[in-house]
């Protein structure tokens, strides 16, 4: 795997660049700082809200790239770069489709708010890991403001319990596992690929140069993007078997492995 080549770097966060106690390492802020001196863009790619990457990213939020929200929204240095709402009936549809599933939690997510039902005091302890912003509304189909996706989840598993019920919506929608807990819906062109295609082509990247990183099939079309896509070893199976390489698990520093490598090729 030849490296040298690479000017971009793109990582997923939870299952990824995260570790399981969802933290960030000090290895990575020193690799980084080496990427910087070689002038290696880096992305943040995530389902997570804006706020939440940057404040796990606290650091260097003022010096990357976010794709947020499963490529809904995205960010570089304090610039919008895109977004793309989900219409409004197509949301209330949404939740009226879902209405009396039992075990379940929506959560409307815009680009700097997430919007969740006061009944959900339990999901809500979950629900700050993930959004550092958000309010409690109570009745979200009353809620009329800009979107970006809808979030639902299932403490157990949501490709068990939860895509069952919406995966007839993919002919027009978004549809993604995102996560072992997680399906996000949103408008067809919401995708960390789509996002990830903009940044691209406003940073004049090419697919040899672009290094991506990602662990679940929210990820599956950023992956598709680059010449160098890793799976990490915790990956699902559809990612390990789209992606060209793998690498370790995120909680043995798997994406930081990997960059070892590129800064070693530089």
């Amino acid at each position: 795997m030849d490296l040298s080549q690479i000017k971009m770097v793109v990582t997923d966060m939870d299952g990824t660049l995260l570790n399981s106690n969802h933290q960030v390492s000090d290895k990575f802020y020193q690799l980084y700082e080496e990427l910087k001196k070689r002038d290696i863009k880096f992305v943040a790619a995530s389902g997570r809200q804006y706020h939440s990457i940057i404040d796990k990213l606290a650091p260097i939020k003022n010096e990357i790239i976010v794709i947020s929200e499963n490529g809904g929204f995205a960010m570089q240095h304090g610039k919008e770069i895109l977004v793309t709402p989900l219409p409004n009936k197509t949301k209330n549809e949404i939740i009226s489709l879902l209405n009396g599933v039992k075990n379940i939690h929506l959560v409307l997510c815009g680009k700097n708010c997430a919007y969740i039902s006061k009944e959900s005091s339990l999901f809500e302890q979950k629900l700050k890991e993930y959004y550092s912003n958000y309010e409690l509304l109570d009745n979200l189909s009353a809620y009329d403001g800009e979107i970006v996706k809808i979030a639902i989840y299932h403490f157990e598993s949501s490709e068990k319990y939860i895509y069952p019920k919406v995966f007839h919506l993919e002919d027009e929608l978004q549809v993604k596992i995102s996560g072992a807990n997680w399906v996000d819906i949103s408008s067809k062109n919401a995708n960390k690929g789509y996002a990830l295609e903009k940044v691209m082509k406003e940073n004049n990247i090419k697919p040899h140069e672009l290094l991506v990183f990602g662990d679940y099939n929210n990820d599956l079309e950023m992956l598709a993007l680059a010449d160098y896509s890793i799976a990490m070893e915790n990956a699902h199976p559809n990612v390990l078997k789209l992606a060209n390489y793998s690498t370790s698990n995120n909680d043995n520093y798997g994406v930081e492995r990997i960059l070892e490598k590129l800064i070693a090729s530089k």
